[in-house]
């Protein structure tokens, strides 16, 4: 048996990208310790202070994070930042209190910051402009950990990730999959338009390289397929007919019904917007700097769709 690698302490290890992670980290040999609710791992409340264990941890990966929701009341927009600011600076105050620190914090951020809604290839470069709850929580919780690993000397590595795919994937591509296994899922307009998307374990493979050499990237499959290209890739891999597609016109008109109604309809203006616009990132520093060499999610679909 190879020996363990050092420690690496995991937070948000319940999560759908942290399961991954924690999984796969192991299986590269690291003895990873998870920050989550279930037995054998270190339980707390991440957006109170808390205590960690008085053990050295080698490395931190930083996936704890409120995400995937539209806040509707002021307390449901501090929330993200109760979870995705403050809970950072309590992770931080934990590690600070331990006989020694990790040499590397790896912090998993999103596209969001950059506050676009549509566009092509946008890199690090770009302006952190975003002014969701969300966005903003990521960015102030990136500039915080800039300024705690520089005082620390630290080696600090941001991830800024679009749609994370993997078995069982949460939102609205498990929707995707379960409506067109089920039959109920209807196709919009043309369906060309391009999202970029990335394979969960491809991230958990990238991390020991970031903790050795920092930095922020964007991290993509790099094929960034369009809807259709999904649409019929599921249905192929389901054994299922193409779904019946509908044109923008009525989608539109739908959204709007979904405005007046809210969450008890499928659809609104925003989220018609979002699946039929364009929205891609250049993964391009990382490949140069880290060696990024990224799966295809399109050549996933089997192990994807296998998993509902």
């Amino acid at each position: 048996m190879n020996e363990l690698k050092k420690g690496i302490l995991l937070s948000g290890a319940n999560g759908f990208l942290g399961n991954i992670m924690c999984r796969c980290l192991n299986l590269m040999q690291y003895r990873t310790i998870g920050i989550g609710t279930r037995e054998g791992q270190i339980i707390v409340d991440i957006k109170r202070p808390f205590d960690l264990p008085q053990i050295h941890f080698d490395m931190v990966v930083h996936a704890a994070g409120k995400a995937h929701v539209i806040p509707v009341t002021k307390s449901e927009q501090k929330d993200f930042f109760q979870v995705n600011l403050e809970g950072t600076k309590h992770l931080c105050n934990a590690l600070d209190a331990l006989p020694s620190l990790p040499r590397a914090f790896v912090f998993i951020s999103t596209v969001a910051v950059y506050g676009v809604d549509e566009g092509h290839d946008i890199d690090e470069d770009h302006p952190a402009n975003g002014h969701t709850a969300y966005a903003e929580s990521k960015i102030l919780a990136e500039q915080w950990l800039e300024n705690w690993a520089a005082k620390h000397n630290i080696t600090l590595g941001i991830l800024r990730l679009p749609l994370v795919v993997g078995p069982n994937p949460p939102g609205n591509l498990g929707a995707m999959i379960r409506g067109i296994k089920s039959g109920k899922y209807l196709s919009i307009g043309k369906a060309d338009v391009s999202k970029s998307v990335v394979w969960a374990e491809d991230i958990a493979r990238i991390i020991p390289v970031l903790a050795e050499k920092g930095g922020t990237y964007n991290l993509t499959d790099g094929v960034h397929p369009t809807f259709g290209e999904l649409e019929e890739a599921i249905a192929t891999a389901l054994n299922k007919r193409k779904p019946i597609k509908v044109p923008y016109w009525i989608a539109k008109g739908l959204a709007k019904t979904g405005d007046i109604l809210g969450s008890r309809f499928p659809i609104n203006s925003n989220q018609l917007k979002k699946i039929t616009a364009t929205l891609t990132f250049d993964d391009t520093k990382a490949r140069n700097e880290l060696g990024w060499n990224p799966t295809s999610v399109l050549r996933k679909i089997d192990e994807l769709t296998a998993s509902l």
